[in-house]
């Protein structure tokens, strides 16, 4: 069954990108629920297997042989990361719309079908979810919390748009995302440069069903510094604020220090002395910081550092397999 919508024709209505890691427990219970559902055009699932420690990978092989609808299966030669992960498996989507999740169960299947209505009768580009509560731990809904706020700073997004992992976009907006070779992908960042159609539904979020969260802070923070630095120059704009402002502060230390000479009195010692030196100098390693952080990237890019490579693919049997 296909979906023709802005005048194209598409293989199928919706594709599920799902990308995988440490997901062997639970991956095979969401491609069954999401093979139950039946949207309008029709469901493809692709997974993409993003160097998994353990053993997903014969897991996602089983699924793809079994599987009652079109499964695509991806595997990368090492783990890049969640939002290289999804580049790839957004390359591979043939869907009309195309909705992203994670695989380990706390977005709920049933939730899809509403999310994909929502964006194709809406005829938005983009739809995200927000949640009216989070079962994530608390370190990470502060993380998450956090990553939105800088979103709001950076990027020219709506402000308060939650910007989550469970999204809907069409594929006008897929075709224009994949374009992006470099090797720090933030999925949103590009949607937000592609598109200003955007919005968001609220739904259910449910506990892990197993294991622990792969996001770790160091991994928060990558991504982080992937939004800031790869989707806005603000940071370094802060760093010609923060230097010309010490020097001011400088300017205005060195004119007390003239005129209490001037007067007659001993200049301030030391500890004055130092505690400028050091202000000025912290401020100056972390203008260097910002900067070092743009030109690594700049330099890793042009050295032709890889958004992922793919080991395998495995495609889709369009009848599936009788259930």
């Amino acid at each position: 069954m296909s979906l023709i919508s802005a005048g194209k024709e598409y293989p199928v209505g919706l594709s599920i990108v799902v990308p995988v890691y440490r997901g062997a427990a639970t991956v095979g219970a969401l491609v069954e629920a999401l093979s139950a559902l039946r949207p309008e055009g029709g469901i493809e699932i692709v997974l993409v297997n993003d160097g998994s420690p353990d053993n997903s990978g014969d897991v996602c092989r089983a699924l793809q042989q079994s599987a009652t609808v079109p499964l695509t299966y991806i595997e990368h030669a090492r783990n890049f990361g969640e939002h290289n992960a999804v580049m790839s498996g957004l390359r591979h989507a043939r869907g009309a719309y195309v909705i992203t999740m994670d695989d380990d169960l706390q977005n709920p299947p049933e939730e899809v079908i509403r999310l994909y209505d929502h964006a194709r009768l809406g005829d938005f580009d983009v739809v995200y979810t927000r949640y009216a509560v989070k079962e994530h731990e608390g370190w990470r809904n502060l993380g998450s919390s956090f990553a939105n706020w800088v979103a709001d700073q950076l990027m020219d997004k709506p402000k308060g748009l939650y910007l989550s992992s469970f999204r809907c976009m069409s594929a006008l907006a897929v075709s224009e995302v994949v374009k992006y070779r470099g090797p720090y992908p933030y999925v949103d960042g590009l949607l937000m440069q592609v598109t200003q159609r955007l919005d968001s539904i609220e739904v259910k979020h449910f506990a892990r069903a197993e294991g622990r969260s792969n996001y770790t802070m160091r991994r928060l923070i990558r991504l982080w510094m992937n939004l800031a630095t790869n989707f806005s120059v603000l940071p370094l704009r802060l760093a010609i604020l923060a230097g010309a402002g010490m020097g001011v502060l400088g300017l205005l230390a060195a004119l007390y220090v003239v005129i209490e000479g001037l007067m007659g009195h001993t200049p301030s010692g030391w500890a004055s002395l130092m505690t400028v030196t050091l202000l000025i100098a912290g401020v100056q390693f972390l203008i260097l910081g910002v900067l070092g952080e743009y030109v690594g990237r700049s330099f890793m890019s042009a050295n032709g550092k890889p958004q992922g490579v793919v080991r395998e693919v495995v495609p889709a049997r369009d009848e599936g397999r009788a259930p």
